[in-house]
């Protein structure tokens, strides 16, 4: 457990908060590309790290964001009509990238930082889908179910098993790796994993190691992306990126870049498989708490653990959602399975340090230089010998980069 003080410092990211000082030092999703398609002069209405602000394009045709009035009340979703818009006279320009469908900001001072060579930056547009949905929590709490490894054998246990051939498009319902077991029944039969957490030049490497009969061991390597991201794999061809952005202090969206390392991405499936969990413009789950996030015991006796439905999205998003707006950790115990979550807490801590100091070296992804020389990261799924986990996992990794049409190489 943590002081109060301690949790208000991890979690506010207000303009004058410490959480808040150090997200903005990193370009951090603003929009998808899709909600500004078609628009030669945009004036869209985003709701970032606290402030109220406009995407539109400046005299140059570049895109920027700009600060625009808001009233006291305004709810954080709130999209006003075009014409009820008004820019601050004064207020802050903010510099705007479209990288894959997604448009990231940067909020912070000087010299924005250059991105990474992550796969989902440097993947053709056809092998890349974004989304995004929205949460009514803090970004902490939605981050950290994220670097849980544990959590998905239990809160995404599927009791029957799907053929991965038909689930396309849908996370946990490959193949377990060069195996005919799906994914779904190692999670299930799986359910206490060893993890390794490492330290890395963007963040951490998360890995979960599965204890299998016959001297196998299931590996699953997963990533935090120093502040708010995640990268973690979807199957064995793609892999999710996701940013937990803070809209305010009680309410983020979650923005994803799905990546295949075979296949173009069927985006039109894709995003005909989100759009029926959510509600156009604000991209709103259509479960939510006002419907109980149309929970069914019936379901539950028979399906699934939550009993909420075969999207995972929403069971995460009752999970981060019931702990309430901001979690209060100064109830909470953690144990053995929550590494990441306290390797990453420190990290958050130092790096607020750093900012409070003046010490932006020593924040991750910083250096103009050497950033975009960050490749990867590795997130995938192994299955190898007990004594031989770690070159299985690497090995498995580079079979896929070497076969993938665009240049994945590390």
């Amino acid at each position: 457990m943590i002081t109060q003080k301690l949790n208000d410092q991890i979690t506010r990211i207000g303009p004058d908060t410490s959480a808040g000082a150090v997200h903005r030092h990193y370009w951090q999703p603003a929009a998808l590309t899709d909600e500004i398609a078609g628009q030669d002069a945009p004036m869209l209405p985003v709701n970032l790290l606290g402030e109220r602000l406009v995407m539109l394009r400046d005299d140059t045709g570049a895109l920027v964001l700009k600060t625009r009035e808001a009233s006291a009340d305004e709810a954080p979703t709130h999209h006003p009509a075009r014409e009820d818009i008004r820019l601050v006279e004064g207020g802050a320009t903010y510099p705007v990238v479209e990288k894959n469908g997604i448009c990231f900001a940067y909020m912070g001072p000087g010299e924005p930082p250059a991105f990474p060579n992550f796969d989902c930056f440097r993947a053709p547009d056809s092998h890349v889908f974004a989304f995004k949905g929205l949460w009514e929590c803090n970004w902490l709490q939605a981050l950290e179910i994220g670097i849980d490894p544990g959590h998905a054998s239990f809160l995404h246990r599927f009791l029957q098993d799907e053929d991965p051939e038909d689930s396309y498009g849908k996370q946990f319902r490959d193949k377990a790796a060069n195996t005919d077991m799906p994914m779904t029944q190692v999670l299930r039969e799986y359910p206490r994993p060893d993890i390794e957490v490492d330290e890395t030049a963007f963040g951490l490497k998360i890995t979960a190691l599965r204890h299998m009969e016959n001297d196998l061991t299931h590996v699953r390597v997963t990533n935090q992306i120093f502040p708010s991201a995640i990268c973690i794999p979807m199957s064995r061809e793609m892999i999710i990126t996701q940013w937990h952005v803070p809209v305010d202090d009680e309410n983020c969206y979650w923005y994803t870049m799905f990546t295949s390392f075979d296949k173009p991405v069927n985006k039109e499936l894709m995003r005909e498989q989100r759009l029926k969990e959510h509600s156009l413009p604000d991209y709103a789950p259509l479960k939510n708490r006002s419907n109980h996030y149309h929970y069914n015991p019936e379901e539950q006796k028979s399906l699934t653990y939550t009993g909420m439905g075969m999207d995972i999205n929403v069971h995460d998003q009752w999970a981060v959602e019931s702990m309430g707006a901001i979690q209060d950790r100064t109830r909470e115990h953690l144990g053995r399975g929550d590494a990441a979550i306290v390797r990453y807490r420190l990290m958050l801590r130092k790096a607020i340090k750093a900012v409070e100091t003046g010490k932006l070296e020593r924040l991750p992804m910083q250096d103009r230089q050497e950033t975009p020389q960050i490749v990867g990261p590795l997130s995938n799924d192994a299955i190898a010998d007990s004594d031989d986990w770690l070159a299985a996992s690497v090995s498995a990794d580079m079979e896929r980069r070497r076969a993938a049409p665009w240049d994945a190489t590390v």
